[in-house]
């Protein structure tokens, strides 16, 4: 079961929450707008599908881009997101891909202590903004990612004692969305 979600402020940020009657819920932040990234992307549905039953999945797309802030907007947004989950489920935990895993990492070092735990594939970010990710997080990279340079953040989430995925896959992860969906799935689902 999924429900039409329009999280409240300034912008036009609109989602899908499957399994709405959950406990937890996890937001997922999709990929870059600019290149076809939205709420359906497979990757945030494979995560999604994981967590069922037991977690809501508020899987959302971005505001209208803005060449001159468009980052900083959809960061703007997924904290918006967060907080509407917060007022409805207890515990909260994050998911991103790609650019939406940047989007993530900065909205986790920027939210309060609602979020329990962060997830991202393939983020797209500089490794520094691990730094300020107060909750525990998880960094599942593709070792023939070509598209994103993944080894610092990697690099990074391990010597800050964050859990790391490297799996055999590229920046699409197309042959491992099962087990993405299930690395990430069980990250989050443990910590919900």
């Amino acid at each position: 079961m999924s429900d039409p979600v329009v999280v409240p402020g300034g912008r036009e940020v609109a989602g899908r929450l499957d399994r709405p009657d959950a406990d937890t819920a996890v937001v997922a932040c999709p990929p870059h707008p600019q290149h076809g990234g939205s709420r359906s992307d497979p990757r945030l549905r494979a995560v999604s599908d994981a967590l069922a039953p037991d977690a809501a999945c508020l899987r959302f797309d971005y505001g209208p881009w803005d060449d001159q802030r468009g980052p900083a907007l959809c960061t703007t947004d997924a904290e918006r997101t967060i907080a509407w989950a917060a007022d409805r489920y207890d515990r909260i935990g994050l998911f991103g891909y790609s650019f939406g895993g940047g989007v993530a990492l900065r909205a986790a070092a920027r939210t309060d202590a609602s979020l329990v735990a962060c997830s991202v594939l393939a983020p797209a970010v500089e490794a520094e903004a691990l730094d300020a990710v107060g909750c525990p997080c998880q960094v599942v990279v593709g070792e023939r990612d070509t598209t994103v340079d993944w080894a610092p953040v990697a690099d990074r989430a391990a010597a800050l004692g964050h859990a790391v995925e490297r799996l055999p896959e590229t920046h699409q992860f197309r042959g491992g969305l099962n087990r993405v969906g299930h690395l990430v799935g069980r990250f989050l689902a443990t910590r919900l």
